[in-house]
């Protein structure tokens, strides 16, 4: 299967189906790009999470305690990769 002009082994479609990617539109820099990548995980993750809650397999206690530890990890390594504020205007 060709997907974008590449060729696809039979685990990508699963794993681009399960883990999207979107483009980067903003400045182009590798602390930029990783910080992108630690963000879209993020959204990911509270997006399994949410769905758990709510369809009662977790509880709103242990979704809201997951979501808070994966909230400092993403602050940690936006700190930890230093990346530039937007300028103000």
């Amino acid at each position: 299967m060709q997907v974008n002009n590449k060729m696809l082994k039979p685990n990508d479609n699963k794993d681009e189906f399960l883990y999207p990617r979107s483009r980067y539109y903003g400045q182009v820099k590798p602390e930029n790009l990783i910080f992108n990548a630690n963000l879209q995980e993020f959204a990911h993750k509270v997006g399994y999470i949410t769905a758990l809650e709510t369809s009662g397999k977790t509880s709103p206690h242990e979704a809201y305690k997951q979501i808070k530890g994966l909230w400092k990890q993403l602050k940690r390594s936006k700190k930890a990769l230093k990346t530039s504020e937007p300028p103000s205007v």
